[in-house]
This record gives structure tokens, sequence and C-alpha cells, in this order.
């Protein structure tokens, strides 16, 4: 079976879960705190990132949350996650790489580094300026969400894809540290809600980080 190396606060291990969990394949998860620098995992990845997975059987390694998700894409003939015509095919890519580099850059990184990391492994106060400006970023964030979603179905067009799968793990992070705002947002905050209730995304909600602990509404699809 594949193991996936992750931690639970990790928004890129949380896509490839989500695609796993619609493409119904089987993992064991390995908790990873990359920030200790394990020597066994560095084997594995010596950028020390998360997500790994690795099938010990047939001696596989995969590395990279992107990479991972297209490997799925190509071995698993169910619930494609990249779909549809060229140029549609081009967009997921496009939004997924939009919540993969922006709004991790804007959002997930610094409410990590300044709520997870500075706390747990830093023993520090976090950083109040650029907590502020995360969550100013995420309302800029939700505004452009709100507006493709005012224009269709899901973020990359008429079916769910690999772009909702990422938007879905980068805002389930941002959410769980306290750096999200929904007022005003309604089209953004009804999909959201609607993601909430799939089943391959219930486990994450589930899932807590020791010692941090997110917002009463964070499980629930009606907040």
């Amino acid at each position: 079976m594949w193991q996936l190396h992750q931690f639970p606060l990790c928004p890129f291990t949380r896509k490839v879960r989500i695609l796993l969990g619609e493409k119904d394949v089987g993992y064991e998860l390995v908790r990873e705190m990359p920030w200790s620098r394990r020597d066994e995992f560095l084997h594995l990845n010596p950028a020390g990132q998360t997500p790994v997975m690795v099938d010990g059987e047939r001696g596989t390694v995969l590395i990279d949350s992107m990479a991972i998700c297209e490997y799925f894409e190509e071995t698993v003939d169910r619930a494609a996650m990249i779909n549809g015509s060229a140029a549609n095919r081009a967009e997921i890519r496009r939004l997924t790489t939009w919540f993969d580099a922006q709004f991790f850059r804007d959002v997930s990184q610094p409410l990590i580094e300044e709520r997870m990391v500075k706390r747990l492994v830093l023993r520090q106060s976090p950083n109040a300026a650029r907590l502020r400006e995360a969550m100013k970023s995420a309302i800029g964030h939700l505004d452009y969400i709100d507006y493709l979603l005012d224009h269709r179905k899901w973020m990359a067009g008429a079916t769910i894809s690999l772009a909702d799968l990422a938007a879905a793990a980068h805002i389930s992070v941002a959410d769980y540290l306290g750096g999200i705002d929904w007022s005003g947002h309604t089209h953004a905050k009804a999909w959201y809600s609607a993601f909430k209730s799939r089943r391959s995304f219930r486990p994450l909600l589930a899932e807590r980080m020791s010692g941090i602990e997110p917002p009463d509404y964070y499980e629930n699809p009606d907040f």
C-alpha cells in the first residue's frame, strides 16, 4: 500500500489526499514534521518537503503535490480531475498553480509560519502585522473566487477539478488557523460549504494539529 508522508496542516498534502479520496485510492498516513529534518525522510526527499508518497513494494517514490496528482490522473481511470478540452485542462492547471503559488505565498504560508511554526517549533510570538496582511490578502483571494463562481459552477468550469481540490486544501488550512473572514463572500462560502460535505474532504476536517485548535465552526458545513 502507498504511504503518504505528511503533517495535518500541509495544504499541498491536503490537495493530494482529496484527490486520492475522490479516486478511492488507499494509502497509509505517515506523520512527518519537515522542520525536524529526519534523516530517513531527507533520504526520500532531500528538499525536506511534504508530501512524499512511497510504494515500498514497487520501490516507487513520488515527490511534489502536482507530480503526485498527475501520476494518479494518469494511472487511475476514475474521477478525472484534469478533464475536458485542451483549453479547459489548461485553465485547471492555471488555477491549481494560482492556489499553490499565489494563495500559498499570500495567505497559507504566513499563517502557517506565524500561527503554527512559531508556536510549536520556535516558541515565539506571531508577527501581528504579518497576520493582518495575510488576512487582508485572503479577502482579495475570496473576491476572485466569488468572481469565478459567479460565472462557473466550479472553479475551472462545469465540473469539479483539481483547481477546486487545490482551493479547498489551501482555504481549509487558512480557515483552521483563523485566517478567513467569510462575511460578504456568498459564492465562495456556498462552494466551500458544499465541499465540506464531500466524502473525500471530511477526514481532513476531522484531523487536528496537536497544540492548535481550529475555530468552532471549522467542521460544520452550515457555518
